[in-house]
């Protein structure tokens, strides 16, 4: 279920255009050549409405997509390009192209408006002093020019203050600025330390920061924001929410933006919680090394705070300011220990993209859009783009995207082959069938199965349909799996003071991430130890450390919770997390659970594909697809969930191919037996044989 995650204004609807023309009563037309002109008109109209009116145009046929619009009067025009304009070009627009109704193509020039970049440098002087109950902070800002906000800089790292700001002409006279505005930054590395102030001259400005409620912090130096003026225009962009996931300690949003290129200005998350901090990253999903992986493009903060005896001040949106080229936005909320956000409303905020051109005459035009491989245009329009800032906004709207009739209509990821070459399957353990829902883009989840008997990096997966491989995409998420797994506490009987829980997962070799588990035990404090015991070439265990933690519990400590990360794959089905109790009494863990990163496969069927996921062949190197080179639109596109059969085992694993190494050590060791046996009896044989004592 998809929810609408933000309102816009209503429409004003599409604007119609006439112009006036005489009465039939004046032009001497009696009723039957009103009748006849009547007649006529409706002929036409009639006409118009059974015939494309991109067809009237001679549109050229390389572009895939159009839209049109009307041109009242001729003279300069400035239109907005709406959402689906941007989502069909290239992220440059380097293939957007504007036409007349007879086929002449128009210059223009695309107008980008954003806020004036502030001009931001430290302080000229900086003077802090500590006193009985505050620091105060003297600066002389250095610049002549309107000043609308500071932020100050210190290296504490856990602080909540409020701070009184005054102002002077000449440093000596002071006039109050506002009061109680807060400052603050937490462990979890959500900060604030940027104070706003009221827009004018300040060439002088005292900072009191109060330390009644907490110890003083240093400050080390202040940086003041000159006014950047009027801000950029905005608008609203409807979005959906197309997935919210609560992984340990995160809120993970996955935002549907309605289309790609897009430049968002900010997002703004809407939530009843009264007071809080939390550090936001935005990311989008990106093409990278054959495989699909999350960059982020902006981190801030949101947060609700209030000090005591003020009222409570917030900022809830985080700035982005940059084009985002996928059709999805993650939003990720580091909660740590807090439970998460009561998130009611998330809203988008994007700058608007302007086209301005000069209109020869009226009538109806055409934008064509969607063309993969031409170059960018070269408009003489384009130097006098300064000149062109002022013109006024038109209320022409465009029409739906549709298809150019002068060009044939590709398929879904055109160019991309849905079968590549054949493949010996003979050097495979594995085996699942893909069950599709529908043709087209697809997307897979890999199980348990997959993540256990796969290399490390996947690269031994093969997608196959009647022995020839099929292109994909492996994307590699931040998207957190959870597992139970079954433990049980044992006590160490050569040594009693080590308690240690068997922790027994469902496969061996599984890429987990993080262990967790609770505990009811009020106070403690413990160096924690989780390894496993995988077998060598010789059949002898060994430990291996995954990962250890320092947990400190007291009965001010709201958290209970233990997090163990583990840095690489394991070897075997099977975990130890050990402790050393000392002279104190043993500790009680419950609610284990094991975290792995889910990974999914992306690719392209036909309606009659029969595919096969085949894996577990250590033997192998990465495939390289030419998939990788659209793997944008792949990504972009309406994808359907498939899913996976169920597990078929090809052939037996080959002594020494396997991660694990625990039958291997029995065939070593037989095979040994052999050996040895075999070169007894040769040296039996070369020994020269004995002969009898002499009578």
């Amino acid at each position: 279920m998809k929810l609408l995650y933000s309102q816009t204004p209503q429409d004003s609807g599409p604007v119609f255009h006439s112009t006036s023309r005489p009465s039939l009563a004046r032009t001497g037309q009696g009723r039957l050549g009103a009748a006849r002109l009547l007649m006529a008109g409706m002929f036409c109209a009639l006409t118009l409405a059974l015939v494309n009116p991109a067809e009237a145009a001679n549109l050229p046929a390389e572009w895939q997509l159009t839209q049109q619009f009307e041109v009242a009067t001729p003279g300069l025009v400035k239109l907005t390009l709406p959402l689906e304009t941007l989502d069909a070009s290239r992220p440059g627009l380097e293939d957007l192209r504007l036409h007349d109704d007879v086929g002449n193509e128009i210059p223009y020039w695309i107008q980008i408006p954003a806020s004036a970049p502030k001009v931001i440098r430290r302080a000229k002087s900086f003077q802090s002093s500590l006193n009985t109950s505050t620091t105060v902070i003297t600066l002389e800002t250095g610049l002549a020019q309107p000043l609308d906000g500071l932020t100050l800089e210190s290296p504490s790292i856990a602080f909540v203050k409020s701070v009184k700001v005054e102002f002077s002409p000449d440093g000596r006279s002071w006039r109050s600025l506002a009061e109680g505005l807060p400052i603050f930054r937490q462990p979890n590395g959500a900060s604030h330390l940027q104070i706003l102030i009221p827009e004018g001259m300040r060439p002088w400005l005292r900072l009191t920061v109060d330390d009644q409620r907490s110890q003083p912090i240093p400050f080390t130096g202040v940086v003041v924001h000159a006014s950047a003026g009027e801000p950029g225009p905005t608008e609203l962009l409807p979005i959906t929410l197309a997935e919210r996931q609560e992984n340990p300690g995160e809120t993970r949003l996955t935002l549907n933006l309605g289309g790609a290129n897009v430049r968002l200005a900010a997002i703004e998350i809407e939530t009843p919680e009264p007071l809080f901090t939390r550090h936001v990253s935005l990311a989008i999903p990106e093409v990278l090394d054959d495989s699909i992986r999350e960059r982020t493009l902006a981190r801030g903060s949101i947060y609700r705070v209030a000090i005591e005896g003020q009222p409570a001040v917030e900022n809830l949106s985080v700035t982005l300011e940059t084009q985002v080229r996928s059709r999805e936005l993650r939003v990720l909320i580091d909660n740590q220990n807090s439970p998460p956000l009561s998130i009611t409303a998330v809203r988008a905020v994007r700058r608007p993209v302007y086209i301005v051109f000069f209109a020869r005459v009226q009538g109806v035009h055409h934008l064509l859009t969607s063309n993969p491989r031409c170059a960018p245009p070269r408009y003489d329009i384009a130097a006098l783009g300064s000149n062109l800032n002022n013109t006024s906004l038109s209320s022409i709207r465009l029409s739906p995207v549709v298809t150019n009739p002068n060009f044939s209509a590709p398929e879904v990821l055109p160019g991309v082959r849905s079968e590549g070459s054949p493949l010996d399957v003979s050097g495979w353990r594995f085996r699942k069938a893909i069950k599709l829902a529908r043709p087209g883009a697809q997307q897979i989840e890999l199980d348990l199965d997959v993540l256990a008997h796969a290399q490390t990096d996947f690269q031994d997966l093969r997608l196959l349909k009647e022995g020839k491989q099929s292109p994909y995409i492996l994307e590699r998420t931040s998207i957190n799996r959870r597992l139970t797994p079954t433990v049980s506490a044992t006590r160490d009987a050569k040594n009693p003071k080590l308690s240690r829980w068997i922790i027994k997962l469902s496969h061996p070799a599984l890429p987990i991430t993080r262990l967790s588990c609770l505990s009811r035990t009020p106070l403690f404090q413990r160096e924690l130890t989780l390894y496993e015991e995988p077998a060598d070439g010789r059949g002898e265990k060994y430990r291996r450390t995954a990962g250890s933690a320092s947990w400190v519990q007291t009965p001010g400590n709201q958290s209970k919770e233990l997090f163990i990360t583990c840095g690489s794959r394991l070897e075997t089905d099977t975990l130890f997390l050990e402790t050393h109790d000392g002279d104190n009494p043993a500790i009680e863990l419950e609610k284990f659970e094991i975290l792995y990163l889910a990974t999914r496969v992306l690719f392209k069927t036909s309606p009659v594909d029969n595919l096969v996921l085949y894996y577990g062949n250590a033997l192998v190197a990465p495939p390289r697809y030419d998939l990788s080179l659209v793997a944008g639109q792949l990504l972009g596109a309406d994808k359907s969930p498939a899913s996976l059969a169920t597990e078929e085992s090809l052939k037996k694993s080959l002594w020494g191919e396997g991660r694990t190494a625990g039958k291997g050590g029995v065939v070593f060791w037989g095979i040994l037996a052999v050996v040895v046996i075999a070169l007894l009896v040769i040296i039996s044989r070369l020994l020269p044989a004995s002969t009898p004592p002499a009578a």
